[in-house]
């Protein structure tokens, strides 16, 4: 297979081809909305349709559309599922040891309002998580917590995939920003002070609208002194990170501080009314007699260990020294298998104004076995297997049922990463691209749409960033714009559609138990996040 030029225009009018590109990611979300189709039926779907406009529209040749999808199914098995299954198998572990009741007391013991459980669990721990692993991993753990706390599979799910909002423009170590910064030969510390201008105001709404979502204003009222402890934390200590250290451990940081703040400011203060979804059958246990256990505290904190293992390796994991060892001139780097694909891997030219100059299109997929967030997991699960002494049948049982209950899950999320590759290889995302590009003097309200779109299609912000922070930085320096408030605005945007991201929804799924009913988490947070981005679109446009 020969060489194949990108095209970005193939209807010669950049916004009738942007129509035609925007097709398959149009028929997706009427494929779950409208017609409210199994999340891998509409995956599987959405490929054929993104192949037909590739083919018929791009004339992208057939074997490269054919090689694109399979790079994608395998970079939806490594590593996104492989994370969502060890996420989930360290899960079970604690459930089936009983270890995970332990946890859910503590959390109680904190507060048992699970308006403020949410707080606690899915806002600052998530953003904990996300700043310390990313790519999924902390919408499926915070989303395993609350079930086991007492919510119902959608709404653990859709409040964990709104929540991670607040740390989902910086993710693992920051590389959201550093990404691309690092393409566009930018100052990482400057791109990440352009996005304090508005995500931490968007972390405080984020606060008040989990709350809302569960008990609506009523809610926020009885609430409204530990919501701003909380989110208004979170969001100066992040204001105050990003223009100083920048965006590398902001999450972390931020995540701690509110962690700690609400957990001492409930200890002086509670709501006169205690919000419990399952009020009715606690009530009903009181009367029976029922009491609820107490634990000691190094009772907790063994049952904690599996988490805290987790979050120790999976921050060891992303440290520079470590990843450097697996860099392409490290020590380690043969540890890391890679698997150019065939007919694909710089057989397409990338061409300007996307990137500077015409440029080959990398396509390999790397297994990184020892290096990768997923092993990391699976050691804090190999320790916690050790440290508990668990017992074979034990472990045996959490895998059959890991597996059993993840298998659609996974297919969807292979169908979904397909789909997504083959719309970037082809140029369909580029073409989106250059059309907001070509609104002049109007493109920073257009900007962070184009990062929403790369996250969409690709369900990370550093590869959205990848996509499209070197044309964020081109059409600002024509216009005369700092480029780096473009590509800061390509990560806010990117950042309000993670919960949209067919692969963030079927990562939410997979881990709540409601493979096959991932339009019920689209329709629970399409309206959000539109809403966010307008927001962010109109303040990014205020500002420039």
């Amino acid at each position: 297979m020969g060489v194949w030029n990108q095209i970005y225009d193939p209807m010669g009018n950049i916004w009738l081809s942007a129509l035609v590109a925007a097709v398959p990611i149009i028929f997706f979300i009427v494929a779950l909305t409208v017609f409210k189709m199994k999340g891998y039926v509409a995956g599987f779907l959405s490929v054929a349709v993104a192949a037909c406009v590739a083919l018929f529209f791009y004339k992208m040749p057939f074997l490269k559309v054919v090689g694109t999808g399979f790079y994608g199914v395998l970079a939806g098995l490594w590593p996104v599922a492989s994370i969502v299954l060890a996420a989930i198998f360290l899960y079970k572990l604690t459930v089936k040891t009983g270890k995970f009741d332990i946890i859910k007391n503590s959390i109680a013991t904190i507060t048992e309002d699970q308006r403020l459980q949410v707080l606690l669990v899915a806002f600052s721990f998530g953003a904990f998580l996300e700043g310390a692993a990313g790519f999924g991993a902390p919408v499926a753990i915070t989303a395993v917590i609350l079930i086991g706390l007492g919510f119902k599979p959608v709404y653990a799910a859709g409040l964990c995939l709104v929540a991670n909002i607040a740390g989902g423009s910086y993710g693992a170590m920051g590389i959201p920003v550093t990404t691309p910064a690092t393409l566009t030969d930018l100052s990482g510390l400057e791109v990440a002070s352009r996005t304090s201008f508005v995500i931490p105001v968007i972390s405080l709404i984020i606060a008040f609208l989990l709350v809302y979502l569960i008990d609506g204003f009523k809610g926020m009222r009885q609430t409204w002194p530990a919501i701003l402890v909380c989110g208004g934390s979170f969001a100066i200590t992040q204001f105050i990170v990003l223009n100083t250290l920048g965006a590398v451990l902001v999450d972390i940081i931020s995540a701690l501080v509110s962690l700690v703040a609400l957990a001492l400011f409930l200890r002086v203060w509670k709501p006169k009314e205690i919000y419990r979804l399952e009020a009715k059958e606690e009530l009903k246990q009181a009367k029976q007699g029922i009491k609820k256990e107490s634990y000691s505290l190094g009772q907790i904190a063994f049952a904690w260990l599996p988490f805290v293992l987790l979050t120790i390796m999976v921050i060891l994991f992303s440290l520079k020294p470590f990843k450097a060892l697996f860099a392409a001139d490290g020590p380690l780097n043969s540890l890391v298998f890679s698997f150019p694909i065939k007919g694909v891997h710089n057989m397409i030219l990338r061409q300007p104004p996307v990137v500077p100059e015409e440029t080959p299109y990398a396509a390999v997929f790397n297994l990184d076995l020892f290096s990768s967030t997923t092993t990391a997991i699976l050691i804090a699960g190999i320790l916690t297997i050790l440290i508990y002494r668990i017992k074979g049948s034990i472990i045996k049982d959490a895998a059959v049922e890991t597996v059993k209950e993840l298998y659609i899950p996974i297919v969807t999320i292979c169908s979904v990463l397909a789909f997504a590759y083959i719309c970037n290889y082809s140029g369909m995302s580029s073409t989106l691209g250059l059309a907001f590009a070509s609104t002049g003097s109007i493109f920073p309200l257009f900007a962070p749409i184009l990062g929403w779109i790369g996250v969409f299609l690709t369900g990370s912000v550093v590869n959205s960033g990848s996509l499209f922070a070197p044309l964020q930085a081109v059409t600002a320096n024509q216009i005369g714009i700092l480029p780096e408030a473009m590509v800061a605005a390509n990560v806010m945007g990117g950042a309000m559609a993670k919960m949209i991201s067919p692969q963030s929804v079927a990562v939410a799924a997979a881990a709540v138990g409601l493979a096959g009913k991932e339009n019920e988490l689209f329709k629970f947070t399409i309206k959000i996040s539109v809403i966010l981005l307008v927001i962010v679109g109109i303040i990014n446009w205020a500002l420039y």
